[in-house]
């Protein structure tokens, strides 16, 4: 069984960091698109960031670029999101996702329900 599990949210004052992990078991990454998506309350879900397993480019959705920094560890299975001089706009509940298709790095967050596999979320409170 596939299990993605997202995990170092927490609350932070506006300018300050957290490092989001999301550990993956029961698969090995390939050609894949791992993303970052998020939503706020109210707010329609959208795509943070992604990156491609199989040569390791990243995407970022405008809002964060300079800001977060995605990584992948094929061995450790596990993807990071650094997220610095965060801002109150950042709170929402985070989520990991695998695509089974590198190319779906480049697509919205519209195709979220096209993702394999995904993680339950982690809370991120980004207080001003």
């Amino acid at each position: 069984e596939v299990q993605l599990q997202a995990s170092g949210g927490g609350l932070v004052q506006a300018g300050g960091s957290l490092a989001l992990s999301c550990v993956v078991s029961g698969y090995t990454f390939d050609d894949d698109a791992v993303g970052w998506f998020r939503q706020a309350p109210g707010k329609d879900l959208e795509k943070v960031s992604c990156i491609s397993t199989d040569d390791g480019s990243t995407y970022y959705e405008d809002s964060v670029k300079g800001r977060f920094t995605m990584s992948s560890d094929n061995d450790q299975k596990t993807v990071y999101l650094r997220m610095n001089n965060l801002k109150p706009e950042d709170t929402a509940v985070y989520y990991c996702a695998i695509h089974r298709i590198s190319g779906m790095c480049g697509y919205s967050a519209d195709y979220y329900d096209q993702y394999d596999y995904k993680s339950r979320g982690t809370q991120v409170t980004v207080s001003s």
